[in-house]
């Protein structure tokens, strides 16, 4: 009896962190389908690797006060962008947030991160290095709007 119940513990706990981490379409199956960057716009790209702690933890992230996604392990998503000065924010506990300004052309990368609060996980958005971003988004799943995927 004590067996069935750590292996139903382990099946248990085993769910809720799938539950926690990004369902969708990997990169690869959507890269055909993210338009063109217009030249009158930029490009605001937001991940979160995968990792074990804090799967459950996926607050909306704000983009000058107005929800553009979530926060969730293992996911990206992006928003278009006219140029101009740009806040990310997510809240748990306590409300995290970094400041950019977006040039027509520019692309930028906010990852959020997850660190140990209180009560609950903070998750903080930062810049993210350009030359090093999109070779991890590569590896995520797409979680924004949904996109139609290229026929393979």
């Amino acid at each position: 009896m004590k067996t069935f119940y750590r292996t139903l513990s382990l099946a248990v706990g085993v769910t809720m962190l799938a539950a926690g981490c990004a369902s969708g379409p990997q990169y690869k199956e959507v890269a055909s389908s993210i338009p063109t960057l217009t030249a009158d716009h930029g490009r605001i790209y937001f991940f979160r690797a995968d990792g074990f702690g804090g799967a459950m933890i996926q607050p909306e992230v704000k983009l000058n006060d107005k929800v553009v996604g979530r926060s969730v392990p293992g996911g990206f998503f992006y928003v278009d962008e006219v140029p101009g000065d740009y806040t990310v924010s997510t809240t748990t506990e306590t409300k995290k947030e970094v400041t950019f300004t977006l040039h027509a052309g520019d692309t930028k990368y906010v990852r959020t991160s997850i660190s140990m609060g209180i009560l609950v996980g903070h998750i903080t958005p930062t810049l993210d290095d350009p030359e090093t971003a999109p070779h991890e988004i590569e590896q995520l799943k797409y979680t924004g709007t949904p996109v139609t995927t290229a026929v393979q």
